[in-house]
């Protein structure tokens, strides 16, 4: 069980079949002060972020049990207000659409830069913080 900290407004759920990938993924966003944790396919996502609420979800579109773009498009059918950010070997204008039209807030295409993808999880943070701010 994943440890619980302060700062609850930056949680992030990465779900990645590549392990390389997911530990990158964790270390740059733990090293950024977010509260990350991993697991390695999408049913396991959608679990998780059925269980416990984050602000981020990191998607990468093909795992073999269940796509991103499903674990995505369930979740936002559920009113799911976390912010989806896909991380996808598949760049084409086709398959960004794809992301997109399954719920995506955010499209990364592989290979990133760690930086890029910390930049773009700060910016879904703040957007997330933005959607539930009183506007005038």
């Amino acid at each position: 069980m994943p440890q619980a900290t302060a700062n609850h407004s930056r949680r992030v759920l990465i779900a990645d079949d590549d392990a390389d990938i997911r530990a990158l993924v964790l270390l740059a966003l733990r090293n950024a002060g977010f509260c990350a944790e991993t697991v390695d396919g999408g049913v396991e996502a959608l679990a998780a972020a059925r269980r416990e609420k984050r602000e981020v979800l990191v998607l990468d579109v093909r795992m073999p049990d269940m796509s991103g773009l499903e674990v995505c498009r369930q979740l936002k059918a559920e009113a799911a207000d976390s912010q989806v950010l896909m991380i996808s070997a598949d760049s084409s204008s086709e398959d960004v659409a794809a992301g997109y039209a399954a719920g995506a807030d955010d499209y990364l295409p592989k290979p990133f830069s760690p930086r890029e993808l910390v930049q773009r999880v700060a910016l879904l943070v703040g957007r997330e913080r933005d959607d539930t701010a009183p506007h005038s």
